[in-house]
């Protein structure tokens, strides 16, 4: 593990502070101008950055970092989001493009702080602002001309669901709305209106259980197609509704898996599209003319973000588990920056694993200890979201439990993207159990077959990944010898009354209601419930400012452990829903290290 201090310092903890670097959002008038989140002095923060020469200017400076952002049409300005230590709930500031740190940004939008929901920009000024809170949502129209005074806010939308600023067409009048008014925000619908006037332009609406994305409208003035990611097959897929006809086009690119995320290229004339496949993300480009499709980047491990060029050249941002992540040129492989002497080791490539579960095949991967005998001991390293999937992809944290000689297992149980809406869907049966479930076959599978030790098997996970890290702890006692839980749901009636407003409606979406509705189900899923049939050790790792997670319903289950007996021991930092400080990442990752290595 090596000692606080040791130089050099071992390969896990050099991974977690080597540079990083984001895929740039380019300026649609000034390509050459560009804003992203790197990391400076151990921290993420908001950068300019000139493409052509490679002038990266830190233009942010805040105790816990800064990672939302964006950059106006014409590039003058920078936009970043300004909260409270982590804790998500702030407003949007702007400063001038190659600006250094300042305590002067502008707050060019009069509006309270609230939790963002959405903030596009056009070519002429006119801002569109989501914001969410305890009134539900509110979407705002404004325009902000070249100093910080603009116009007063007109209100465009409001609803007591969960909604979002999703896409603003090239000129600025039409904006696309993803709404949940009928409950249901796992499976939005999509609004269309007009910024000048705030009447409706369209309405898509595919029903109960079939959620709709705008990724946004054609980057041509006066084109009023908009891109959307749809559900009508069990596989997501694309289409393109023209809302000034009410036409719709299906788009079928002829290729395995689902559509994970699309884009225009600045012409028009194609789309970037982003497919998920069995743990694996590629990249194609799809000719809307003629319908051809060809691959773009490499063929193996998981592009987690790409963008299209004016030049018609692509960035991606790419890795796979044993490579480390790097933004790239699509069509050369070369490297968008040169990280230097900051490259790290990387780690052991993934295997596919498949195992019969109670809902059908499950889909894993695993990682394998080299220069240790079977049966290893294994972490389950189980995913959060739920809406989201482990990968082929580099992971600083799987790669420090196989430094340390540790297999680690990632399951991408049902709940999971990538497999279709039906697998994505089947955990609103039993939340929690359903996951636990396909957990167990997996890793029974692999402990019949000698590869993985069941006495030395530990439940790792944070957000929801660390909610089913205490619920298995509970529910299945005897499988697990120790667990991790990192900002897990933990008592989770004290949670719904606590977190942020959108997580609320993703509950009741989840759940079928409130916990005021359907108690039964939200204590069936409740770790706390639990808590007298926990027998191993756990390590729990919290965020005081968490608006995801809060921190009071974990000290609920840390107080109702130990009276039962229990064996917890807590971390706590002062940041919100994790942190993207490199020296608070390594001392988690040392504490958890600590933890099990003294223990197994």
């Amino acid at each position: 593990m090596g000692q606080v201090g040791q130089w050099p310092p071992p390969d896990w903890e050099r991974r977690f502070r080597a540079q990083r670097f984001g895929l740039p959002e380019w300026a649609q008038l000034d390509p050459d101008r560009a804003v992203v989140v790197a990391s400076v002095g151990g921290t993420l923060e908001v950068h300019s950055w000139t493409p052509s020469t490679g002038r990266l200017v830190r233009a942010t400076e805040r105790p816990n970092g800064t990672t939302d952002a964006t950059i106006d049409p014409s590039g003058r300005w920078i936009w970043w989001f300004d909260d409270s230590d982590g804790d998500e709930f702030g407003r949007w500031r702007r400063q001038r493009f190659d600006s250094t740190p300042t305590r002067h940004a502008e707050r060019p939008i009069p509006l309270p702080t609230g939790y963002d929901a959405g903030l596009l920009l056009a070519e002429d000024g006119t801002v569109v602002i989501g914001r969410s809170g305890d009134f539900g949502t509110q979407i705002h129209t404004l325009y902000v001309g070249p100093v910080a005074a603009g116009t007063e806010p007109r209100l465009l939308y409001a609803h007591a669901e969960s909604a979002e600023a999703a896409a603003l067409s090239r000129d600025g009048n039409l904006v696309a709305i993803e709404h949940s008014e009928r409950g249901d925000s796992r499976h939005p619908a999509l609004r269309v209106l007009r910024v000048d006037t705030g009447t409706t332009a369209g309405e898509l609406d595919d029903g109960p259980g079939h959620g709709l994305t705008a990724l946004g409208f054609a980057p041509i003035a006066g084109d009023t197609r908009l891109l959307v990611r749809h559900e009508r097959t069990d596989l997501g897929r694309l289409l393109l509704w023209d809302v000034a006809t009410s036409a719709v086009r299906p788009i079928d690119l002829g290729l395995s898996g689902e559509v994970a995320d699309a884009h225009w290229y600045p012409d028009g004339r194609g789309l970037l599209v982003a497919m998920d496949h069995e743990a694996r993300t590629l990249t194609y480009r799809y000719d809307l003319v003629d319908g051809t499709v060809r691959q773009v980047g490499a063929a193996v491990g998981t592009v987690s973000a790409a963008t299209a060029r004016p030049d018609g050249e692509v960035w991606l941002a790419r890795s796979s588990a044993a490579e480390p992540r790097d933004v790239i040129v699509a069509s050369t492989g070369a490297s968008l920056v040169d990280l230097g002497a900051n490259r790290v080791p990387g780690s052991v490539p993934v295997e596919d694993v498949w195992a019969e579960g109670p809902g059908g095949l499950v889909h894993a991967l695993l990682r394998r200890p080299e220069g240790i005998e079977e049966p290893y001991p294994v972490v389950v390293e189980v995913h959060g979201g739920p809406t989201w999937h482990e990968s082929d992809s580099f992971s600083p944290y799987a790669a420090a439990w196989v430094d340390h000689g540790f297999a680690v297992l990632s399951v991408n149980y049902r709940g999971s993207t990538g497999y279709g809406n039906t697998w994505r869907d089947a955990l609103e049966g039993r939340v929690g159990h359903t996951e636990l479930a396909d957990i167990a076959a997996v890793h029974e599978a692999l402990v019949k077959a000698g590869v993985v030790d069941a006495g030395r098997s530990v439940l790792a996970g944070a957000s929801w990944g660390g909610y089913l890290t205490l619920l298995g702890l509970g529910t299945q006692p005897d499988r697990w010898a120790l667990g991790v839980a990192g900002v897990p749901v933990a008592d989770y009636v004290a949670a719904y009354e606590d977190e942020m407003d959108a997580l609320q409606a993703f509950d009741r979406s989840l759940f079928g209601g409130s916990p005021a509705d359907v108690p039964q189900a939200y204590s069936d899923a409740s770790p706390i419930s639990y808590v007298g049939q926990v027998r191993a050790p756990v390590l729990i790792l919290a965020g005081t400012n968490d608006p995801r997670c809060p921190y009071r319903q974990i000290e609920n289950y840390v107080t109702m452990l130990r009276s039962h007996g229990g064996e917890v021991e807590t971390y706590t930092y002062d940041a919100g829903h994790g942190s993207v400080v490199d020296d608070e990442r390594v001392r988690q990752m040392r504490a958890e290290l600590e933890f099990v290595l003294g223990r197994l």
